[in-house]
């Protein structure tokens, strides 16, 4: 026990010293992107939609407000059966910005939103192209503000955090939990990574040059992703684009799942990156979640335990260190918590005590890391390629 005590401790101090790095960015982070106006016709909006009919009007209500700057409003359907094409149209016959687009047949290969986003792409005329998922609600000034800052940071891509709306009491407690697994692997929103391989994203507010994006591929070169976003955004950076990932909680809110199972089930099983990460990192991530995520809350109270109990389980000199280590990490997670609240548009005492979650999230990247999805969005995928034939039945993200 001595010893095995003796090897965690030494990896606990290793990773405690790594996250500090990561999350010390944070002390220079930039504030929330504000909305703005901008220069007529200079951004293309392409929403990806399967089955969206019960989520989609607030995305396309905020999408009205935008100002000139939004060019046009491209929906690309995957021949949606729940009343989703009525509501666009309904909605393109009060403003001709939008505009229902069908995406054909799903080709071998692609998963269906990035094909989707392809469909939208090769039929957008403005210079910037904004992919948006149906669960954004766009507040006013997104588009704006989004491409002000995009070409403030002269950024060629950049994607925005949004502020998470409408949570029951269990989604509050659980999501943040999920969400800091990404804060921990890859640190705070903030300015350009210099490491492409460490480059995070959110897909569901991603703005592009679109001759930057055309230039390196387009969306195929994410179509077989499950984390297309950020395998998108690591892709060009590793071809030499200058991309972003910014606080956008001024700019969009987001009511992604409707319950906290629709949370762990349909975002737990992308939260690994694992189609935008080597096999390497991908371990490497996961045992480093668990040293400085999973594991510290568990261990702090066996080892307090130990110490009333008068147990000892191993020498003072081994225990009272990792206790110490323990506690450390605890603190940072909870100062974590601190930092996330302006994320959320209601916290209450379920946000607040998230960090219990913080086991079951650890282990819930490990879970998702080991087996690859075969329901994904509304379709079926045989393993390792292809949807199958049945017709769509669930929602996208």
């Amino acid at each position: 026990m001595t010893t095995i005590l003796t090897l965690l401790l030494a990896a606990q101090l290793a990773a405690l010293g790594v996250l500090l790095r990561r999350l010390a960015r944070g002390r220079t982070r930039r504030p929330p992107v504000p909305p703005a106006a901008g220069p007529p016709g200079a951004v293309s909006a392409i929403v990806a939609t399967l089955n969206e009919a019960r989520r989609i009007g607030p995305c396309l209500a905020g999408l009205r407000r935008q100002g000139p700057e939004l060019l046009e409003v491209l929906v690309v359907d995957s021949a949606s059966t729940d009343g989703t094409r009525e509501l666009v149209l309904a909605a393109a016959a009060a403003d001709p910005r939008i505009r229902l687009v069908d995406d054909g047949p799903l080709p071998p290969g692609w998963v269906g939103k990035v094909w989707a986003l392809e469909q939208g792409l090769r039929q957008a005329r403005a210079p910037w192209v904004l992919g948006l998922d149906a669960d954004v609600e766009p507040l006013a000034g997104l588009v704006g503000g989004a491409l002000a800052a995009a070409e403030e940071l002269r950024y060629d891509a950049v994607s925005f955090g949004p502020r998470f709306a409408a949570q029951g009491a269990a989604e509050r407690w659980l999501q943040p939990a999920l969400l800091t697994t990404l804060v921990y692997r890859f640190g705070p929103a903030g300015d350009a990574m210099p490491d492409p391989e460490r480059v995070m994203a959110n897909g569901q507010c991603f703005l592009a040059r679109g001759d930057v994006l055309r230039r390196h591929g387009g969306y195929a070169v994410a179509r077989a992703s499950f984390c297309d976003d950020v395998t998108l955004a690591r892709h060009l950076a590793r071809a030499g684009a200058r991309v972003g990932f910014l606080d956008g909680s001024r700019l969009l809110l987001v009511r992604a799942y409707a319950s906290a199972r629709e949370t762990w089930r349909e975002w737990g099983r992308s939260l690994d990156l694992k189609d935008a990460t080597t096999p390497a990192r991908q371990a490497l991530d996961v045992l480093f979640l668990l040293l400085v995520q999973g594991a510290p809350l568990v261990l702090l109270v066996a080892l307090l335990a130990d110490r009333l109990t008068g147990a000892n389980v191993a020498p003072r000199a081994v225990t009272v260190p990792l206790l110490g280590v323990n506690a450390a990490l605890v603190l940072v997670r909870l100062l974590v918590q601190v930092a996330l609240r302006g994320s959320y548009e209601r916290r209450g005492a379920p946000f607040w005590l998230s960090p219990l979650a913080d086991p079951a999230a650890a282990l819930r990247i490990l879970f998702s890391s080991l087996r690859r999805p075969r329901r994904w969005r509304g379709r079926h995928y045989a393993p390792g390629s292809t949807p199958s034939a049945a017709p769509p039945t669930a929602r996208q993200r």
